[in-house]
């Protein structure tokens, strides 16, 4: 994590923005030597296509009941599925 002034981002803000997206480091941001901002990358994303590439096609009745169960473990009673 490093600092910049406000200047140097109004300044360089390509710059800037195209390190912490390429290096993944969040960014400090200082006017008058007080911290007033934080540049961070976002979350990475993964589309559905890159979440199903590596299942199987075709699946047997205990591995989708399986990937049923692990898929939902996460969720509390506050999550539902509306069409079940």
């Amino acid at each position: 994590m490093h600092t910049i002034t406000a200047t140097d981002l109004a300044r360089q803000t390509r710059q800037i923005l195209d390190a912490v997206a390429r290096d993944g480091e969040t960014v400090i941001i200082e006017r008058n030597h007080t911290p007033v901002a934080r540049l961070v990358p976002p979350e990475p994303v993964m589309t559905a296509a890159q979440a199903l590439a590596g299942l199987p096609t075709q699946f047997t009745l205990q591995q989708a009941k399986a990937w049923l169960d692990e898929s939902r473990a996460e969720f509390d009673d506050r999550v539902r599925d509306p069409w079940a």
